[in-house]
């Protein structure tokens, strides 16, 4: 696939190819357990062991570090018109310092009736934030997971 950049060499027909851009966050194979441990506060740390045994019951995944902050839960390849692809987390959680940021749970058709009966959170860029886990019903939580899942590596996969 070419690109051209500068609109001179698209007059002249002179094109870079493009080059396959890797993506940032990427599945490792660093240890869940020691980044949970490692998480400051206690009771961001807390909902983050929480939110490991949620996600796993839910997804039957085993967890894998995405990057250096995200416990992610299965993943699924993705395709852009524009030709850039890679792949990337399911679902999964990041427990922040402002909030726990929750990711894949919000493109399930199901998350539009199930997000006004969670509780307290913010939903934004495709990422679910919650302050704390004993702010949102758990079990409404753990259905958006399990849609999320479901959506993320069977419909999403497919597109």
């Amino acid at each position: 696939m070419e690109r051209c950049r500068d609109p001179a060499d698209k007059r002249s027909g002179v094109c870079q190819t493009a080059v396959m851009v890797e993506n940032k966050t990427q599945a490792t194979d660093a240890s869940v357990e020691d980044f949970l441990d490692g998480v400051e506060n206690p009771a961001r740390q807390r909902d983050g062991l929480r939110l490991l045994a949620l996600m796993k019951e839910h997804t039957g995944e085993t967890p894998v570090m995405w990057g250096p902050g995200i416990v992610g839960f299965g993943s699924y390849h993705y395709r852009y018109e524009s030709g850039r692809e890679g792949d990337t987390v399911a679902v999964g959680f990041s427990p922040r310092k402002g909030s726990l940021s929750l990711y894949g749970l919000t493109y399930a058709p199901e998350a539009a009736e199930l997000l006004p009966r969670l509780g307290k959170h913010k939903v934004g860029a495709g990422c679910l934030y919650i302050n704390k886990l004993e702010d949102v019903d758990e079990a409404v939580l753990a259905e958006l997971i399990r849609a999320g899942h479901r959506h993320s590596t069977t419909v999403m996969h497919q597109e």
